[in-house]
């Protein structure tokens, strides 16, 4: 069974700066694109940043020159550092992965993590 578990989260102050983990277990995998939402209490789910197998990368506009995503296939983790932090970047943070798993055949499957709570406040 595939898992995604999320580190890194807490409480910073305005200006501060983050590291998120997500280190992905179980499971026959190949990874396709991994990333990392927001989700704010009372607002919808969004993106914050993905990054291919290849290394591309995407960012959410809110994030820009802020937040930068990496991965390490042989640990199969992906990280986010977050930095020049805003009280509006206070949130749930969720990791995700799009992978092709070999169950018998390869099937694609997405993988959500439980969250990390990301707070700034001074």
């Amino acid at each position: 069974q595939v898992q995604l578990v999320e580190s890194g989260g807490g409480l910073v102050q305005p200006g501060g700066s983050l590291r998120l983990s997500c280190a992905v277990s179980g499971g026959i995998i190949s990874m396709n694109v991994a990333g990392w939402y927001r989700q704010a209490p009372g607002k919808q789910r969004e993106l914050v940043a993905t990054i291919s197998s290849g290394g591309a990368t995407n960012y959410g506009d809110s994030v820009k020159g802020r937040f930068t995503i990496s991965g390490d296939n042989a640990k199969r983790a992906v990280y986010l550092q977050m930095s020049s932090l805003k009280t509006e970047d206070t949130a749930v943070y969720y990791c995700n992965a799009d992978v092709s798993v070999f169950v018998g055949n390869w099937r694609p499957r997405s993988y959500w993590g439980q969250g990390t709570q990301v707070t700034v406040s001074s």
